[in-house]
């Protein structure tokens, strides 16, 4: 009687140790990151069998980053001002966080 344990697992490598700047967030914690597949037996990595593409991976945001964009400034939200308190409000609020007075 013979039991075959293994199978293929992907293992994800970082290839680049010098970070980069990401376009979500703005920090320099996005690296170029591959995902292999390897063969392993009795949970032990024999080869590789396949090598997957390059992309950048953000360890802040947790997620891929389109690479198109690594050259582009972070986004900055448009600041705006309550009419009835003149405290700062950011765009997309309809009611001022501050006095609660709907913004137009």
């Amino acid at each position: 009687m013979f039991f075959f344990i293994g199978g293929i697992t992907p293992k994800t490598r970082r290839i680049d140790e010098q970070p980069i700047r990401c376009p979500n967030c703005g920090l320099n914690q996005a690296y170029r990151t591959r995902v292999d597949h390897w063969l392993h037996l009795f949970f032990i990595p024999v080869f590789p069998v396949k090598r997957g593409e390059p992309f950048l991976f953000c360890e802040h945001c947790r997620r891929p980053v389109d690479s198109a964009r690594t050259s582009a400034p972070p986004p900055r939200s448009i600041r705006l001002e309550c009419r009835v308190c003149g405290k700062p409000v950011e765009e997309g609020f309809r009611y001022c966080p501050h006095c609660g007075q709907r913004l137009s």
